[in-house]
């Protein structure tokens, strides 16, 4: 049966903030951006690292001409990715698949939000 976890106040989370909350031997981390939440279990598929204590990137594209020649890259802010400290695996944020191979995804969990506190359903 689902669990109810206590992650704060919503007024503690500014955009783009995250925090890593104890689930029983494991930890969830747990982000507010583009003014919606998400949650995920600790742990990247890859080789066990802690995934959410990693950076969050915006999705990094190539920027290609009408001529198809190379023009350099840019970030995309509207695409934010976790990154694993590790080995450097980037999950997007909206969902938690892997973005070099869609195989691969991180635990997610539901996140509600109930008058001023923030909850994780684990």
């Amino acid at each position: 049966m689902a669990k109810d976890i206590l992650v704060g106040k919503v007024a503690d989370f500014k955009e783009g903030d995250k925090k890593i909350i104890p689930n029983g031997g494991s930890e969830i981390g747990v982000y507010h951006v583009h003014g919606k939440w998400q949650a995920y279990q600790n742990l990247c598929p890859h080789q066990g690292g802690p995934a959410c204590e990693g950076l969050m990137m915006a999705k990094v594209e190539e920027v290609i001409a009408e001529d198809k020649t190379y023009q350099g890259m840019r970030f995309n802010h509207d695409e934010m990715h976790i990154v694993c400290p590790w080995h450097g695996w980037e999950f997007n944020i909206e969902d938690g698949v892997a973005c070099a191979d869609k195989k691969w995804k991180l635990r997610k969990y539901d996140v509600e939000v109930r008058g001023d506190d923030v909850y994780v359903k684990a």
